[in-house]
């Protein structure tokens, strides 16, 4: 590819030698190279790389945290007490009578069991998070990097276009000026 090398552009744009620049550093200004497109969503490439657990946990994160689920869970909590304290004691029929022992030990194992799932969502969004930042690090540098290049183009080309200016000027003063009728 006929354009300038890495080495090149480190110094021209950061200021850097090759040895200096950090991993971000060098892959943008490969990109700017290869005149590649560093932009791409970072959470579709996370999601596409996730395996069935981390799947998991992001759903049971995304129902547990719902409002569908806090109301439909208050539904069955009021139903379990209604039913073992009133319509089923009068049938004789209570099989978690209050204070509700069975219903203590399935809130706490559901509480054991949902915890540490939301936590392993919460862990992988954080993982996600970061290497979104990182990304976004790279786009950014990449952008401000092409910017400061389209800089200094431009101020060539105002240059360039100074000095022609200048040239016609020079040219124009010193051409012989002819007199009406001569």
């Amino acid at each position: 590819m006929n354009g300038p090398t890495i080495e090149q552009l480190a110094l021209d744009l950061l200021g850097k030698t090759l040895e200096e620049l950090e991993t971000e550093e060098e892959r943008v200004l490969e990109a700017i190279r290869s005149r590649n497109i560093m932009a791409s969503d970072v959470a579709d490439t996370c999601d596409a790389n996730a395996g069935f657990g981390d799947r998991l946990a992001d759903r049971v994160a995304a129902i547990g945290g719902s409002w569908g689920f806090i109301i439909g869970f208050a539904v069955v909590l009021a139903a379990w007490m209604l039913l073992n304290s009133g319509v089923m004691a009068k049938l004789g029929l209570t099989f978690d009578p209050y204070p509700y022992i069975f219903l203590n030990l399935m809130l706490s194992m559901l509480a054991a069991i949902q915890a540490p799932i939301i936590m392993m969502s919460q862990n992988r969004q954080a993982a996600k998070d970061r290497i979104a930042a990182r990304h976004d690090y790279q786009v950014n540098l990449h952008a401000e990097l092409e910017i400061k290049r389209l800089h200094t183009k431009i101020d060539g080309l105002l240059d360039l276009l100074k000095r022609e200016e200048s040239r016609k000027q020079a040219s124009s003063s010193q051409a012989p000026s002819r007199q009406p009728g001569e």
